[in-house]
């Protein structure tokens, strides 16, 4: 458990009912966190008609209704067959930002305070647009969103699990006029088939070119997934990761290591990793010592963003206060901040407890 967490016992104590349901109104004022968005996933229909319009592309549907129709999927792959294919209306550094700039004001209406978002160069890239494009579009969004909302940011680069390792070097050889726009490298998409081992050398390229790792494993994939993504890839964090409770001994490792897991409820449920919320295992996660935290993922095709998944786990999980605020602590301790802005963000957490309490 991470160590700023204790400190927060007390402030329970001020909470007369920290032990019931959490309500909409506190988890709305929560401040929050988000370590798990692929901004390509936040093309909402709306916005994809537009720029379809903009840069007169002919989208396979006939409205936003048959959009959102679309979005009834069985599986990873069923979801990202659709994904692909609506992220080709994004053509200028433009539509990049305008993308962006779209999550980040729905992150403002929710008190979203710091954000880690993934985008998939490779995606574009392979459409024959510059990754030029691509990254300053999404950073001049990130940087207006800073300076209008006091915004934090730190932009992590996944590779395609489904291409090859070299293709995913030969991204990272694009992007290197551009690494100082970037954090940390991830690793996405068809998670069955494409272990992480796959992918070894061009994380160690990463890292020596002093940027932080994070990967998908263990959504669809197995746990054994998710220990090759820490041996062998160095993670500092395991994005989804929920089948680690099929493996006591991992438990055990995410435990005592402290590896943050991604989590994100909606979007499991919307891909069938559960059938229903009620059977979702983050809370006991959680309550095992696990630093899980709760994310978005693809929130225009999953149904939410990151109020509307914890106001989900509150309905179907029962989450308590005290459970909500410890996610966010966890979010917090897993971020890529500073230490200043970790304080800042304790402290607004801090705040909202002592104000819920009045």
């Amino acid at each position: 458990m991470p160590v700023e967490q204790t400190e927060f016992q007390s402030d329970f104590s001020q909470l007369s009912s920290a032990d019931e349901v959490a309500d909409y109104t506190f988890l709305h004022k929560l401040p929050k966190i988000e370590l798990h968005l692929h901004l390509e996933g936040s093309l909402e229909p709306e916005l994809m008609f537009q720029l379809a319009a903009r840069n007169q592309i002919d989208l396979p549907y006939a409205s936003v209704e048959a959009v959102r129709a679309a979005y009834e999927f069985t599986n990873l792959q069923t979801f990202l067959d659709i994904y692909y294919q609506c992220a080709a209306v994004l053509q200028t550094e433009q539509d990049f930002y305008d993308l962006t700039w779209a999550y980040l004001a729905k992150c403002h209406e929710q008190n979203v305070m710091h954000v880690e978002p993934f985008f998939d160069p490779q995606t574009h890239t392979q459409r024959g647009i510059d990754i030029g494009i691509v990254v300053r579009g999404i950073d001049r969004a990130l940087k207006d969103a800073r300076d209008q909302f006091g915004m934090t940011s730190r932009l992590i680069l996944c590779f395609l699990r489904h291409l090859s390792e070299k293709e995913a070097t030969s991204c990272l050889a694009q992007m290197e006029p551009y690494l100082s726009y970037i954090h940390a490298v991830g690793l996405d998409s068809s998670e069955l088939g494409h272990p992480p081992s796959k992918f070894e050398r061009v994380f160690e390229i990463a890292r020596s070119k002093g940027l932080l790792t994070v990967a998908h494993a263990g959504e669809e994939g197995p746990p054994m997934y998710i220990e090759e993504a820490l041996e062998l890839l160095k993670v500092s964090r395991i994005d989804h990761g929920v089948r680690c409770i099929e493996s006591p001994v991992l438990m055990q490792t995410l435990v005592e290591k402290k590896i943050p897991l991604t989590v994100c409820p909606l979007s499991n449920i919307k891909l069938k990793v559960f059938e229903t919320l009620t059977e979702h295992t983050i809370l006991t996660l959680l309550d095992a010592g696990v630093c899980v935290t709760v994310n978005s993922d693809d929130p225009a095709f999953f149904g939410g963003y990151m109020e509307e998944n914890l106001f989900a786990l509150a309905d179907e999980l029962a989450m308590t206060r005290q459970q909500a605020v410890r996610l966010t602590c966890n979010a917090i301790e897993a971020s890529f901040i500073g230490e200043h802005r970790r304080s800042q963000l304790l402290a607004a957490l801090r705040q909202c407890l002592v104000d819920s309490a009045n």
